[in-house]
């Protein structure tokens, strides 16, 4: 009994997510499509024949579009949910409380290096971990003082750099981190030179200029922070559209 309404509970809620998504695809041209179940008017749909196809011929795109987007919006929903946890973490201790906690991950982590790295290796480490511990603060300020561009663009691209870089940094130094970062930075390039970067010409400009060693790996994710932070972004943000904050 219980596992049945479970299965109804996760099928309406599939159902109402591919609706709102698929309202929102209607109203980027068509007016009135969202939200409009209490309202009097209710939907609005187009009177003339050339409007009914035009409408009819959007709805049947969408459909399509809205397969493709679902997916990702239920992991939208996973990132939301942990990217609100950090948020309200953030928000308790405020820009202070962020970059005195990324002082200590990052200064650990730099005692650590002075421990067992070269004057070099600890010296990276530790401009690693200030870079790192900027990138939070500015991910907090965007985040928080701004809108949902701010965020987007600027916000979690921050947040992405002050996770990855000191250990991508440290990982030149340290056996033990390379075997695991290294090899799995390398599978990572060549996937995106051989599928989103193979246009235009640019995987092969790039395995012609640069060769995937050393700083070259640390340069790599640095660059890649942009694309990512992107990616959680809009994912979020997608999320949102499906279900809004509150629902």
């Amino acid at each position: 009994m219980h596992g049945g309404t479970s299965t109804t509970g996760v099928v309406g809620a599939i159902r109402y997510d591919l609706k709102r998504l698929h309202e929102s695809w209607m109203a980027l041209f068509f007016p009135r499509q969202r939200g409009t179940q209490t309202g009097v008017l209710g939907k609005w749909e187009p009177s003339s024949t050339t409007g009914k196809v035009a409408y009819r011929g959007w709805s049947a795109v969408g459909t399509l579009v809205v397969a493709l987007l679902y997916p990702l919006a239920l992991f939208g929903f996973a990132t939301r949910y942990y990217t609100r946890k950090i948020d309200g973490t953030a928000t308790r201790i405020g820009v202070v409380g962020v970059v005195v906690v990324s002082l200590l991950a990052w200064g650990g982590l730099t005692v650590l290096a002075r421990l067992r790295f070269s004057t070099a290796g600890f010296f990276a480490v530790g401009a690693a971990g200030g870079v790192a511990t900027l990138s939070a603060a500015l991910a907090y300020l965007t985040g928080t003082r701004g809108g949902r561009a701010s965020t987007v663009l600027l916000a979690y691209p921050f947040a992405v750099t002050a996770v990855f870089l000191p250990p991508v940094v440290a990982a030149l130094y340290s056996p033990a981190l390379s075997d695991v970062i290294f090899p799995n930075s390398y599978s990572l390039a060549v996937w995106l030179l051989d599928n989103p970067l193979d246009l235009w010409g640019i995987n092969t400009f790039l395995r012609e200029q640069f060769t995937l060693e050393g700083a070259n790996y640390v340069a790599m994710w640095f660059g890649l922070s942009v694309p990512i932070g992107w990616f959680f972004g809009l994912l979020v943000t997608l999320a949102d559209v499906v279900r809004p904050k509150g629902e």
